[in-house]
């Protein structure tokens, strides 16, 4: 019997988190996911075990935020298994402003939950994938992470950060045989749209960028895309 691959995902109940997880898991592959929610987190799992009975569905409610919790998510994550080939750092959020004006802590806030997150549990869990000279990362980035929105503030400042550091571990990942990958997604339609008034065909659907996600990942050995960009045909939200 073969034994399935492994794919950490992170903010996984919703948006794109929610369709990687589901593109991965319908591939076979045993998916370890995440969120702050624990009655959302439970009722996904329990959708996952339903529609794909023949994968492992490993499950913690946690706050990326959180050192200490990213730490605790690692560690459930090491305990139970002895490989990973796929890591999907997805979790993060978004607040409107500008950084003349937003509300203080801000910057602290976003950057501990869209930065801070991928960097703890990327080296928590990076020592296995150079063990085993394999493996995938993804960074979830936005265009917000090459150009500067009028109310991006904060939040821009924490995706130009996060593409920087996806760019460094590249590099570094290199001689490791470890591929890492850049997603950077124009406007997605998902919960952080609701109420804008737009219509939902002006939106890029979680469907494709879990799409392109998996495509990434099925190219040869030899092969890596560094970066994707999308965005919406229309262009971009602002």
């Amino acid at each position: 019997m073969t034994k399935n691959k492994k794919a950490v995902i992170t903010g996984a109940t919703k948006g794109i988190g929610r369709a990687i997880t589901l593109k991965f898991a319908a591939q076979g592959f045993d998916v370890a996911i995440c969120a702050r929610n624990a009655k959302d987190l439970k009722a996904f799992q329990l959708l996952l075990n339903k529609k794909f009975p023949k994968i492992n569905v490993h499950a913690v409610a946690c706050d990326l935020s959180v050192k200490s919790q990213v730490e605790y998510f690692g560690d459930e994550i090491i305990n139970r298994w002895n490989q990973v080939d796929v890591l999907v750092n997805n979790a993060g959020t978004f607040f409107p402003g500008k950084v003349y004006n937003e509300k203080n802590g801000t910057l602290e806030k976003l950057i501990e939950t869209n930065l801070y997150s991928a960097y703890h549990l990327t080296r928590y869990l990076i020592k296995g994938f150079i063990k085993q000279k394999s493996g995938h990362i993804f960074n979830l980035c936005s265009t917000a992470s090459i150009r500067p929105y009028p109310a991006g503030g904060s939040y821009g400042i924490t995706k130009f950060a996060l593409l920087g550091f996806s760019k460094n571990l590249r590099e570094e990942l290199k001689p490791h045989n470890i591929k890492v990958t850049s997603v950077i997604p124009g406007a997605v339609f998902t919960d952080s749209w609701l109420g804008a008034g737009l219509p939902e065909k002006r939106f890029i659907p979680v469907e494709d960028i879990a799409e392109l996600v998996w495509g990434c990942y099925n190219t040869s050995p030899q092969t890596v895309v560094e970066e994707i960009l999308i965005r919406p045909m229309k262009g971009d939200i602002e």
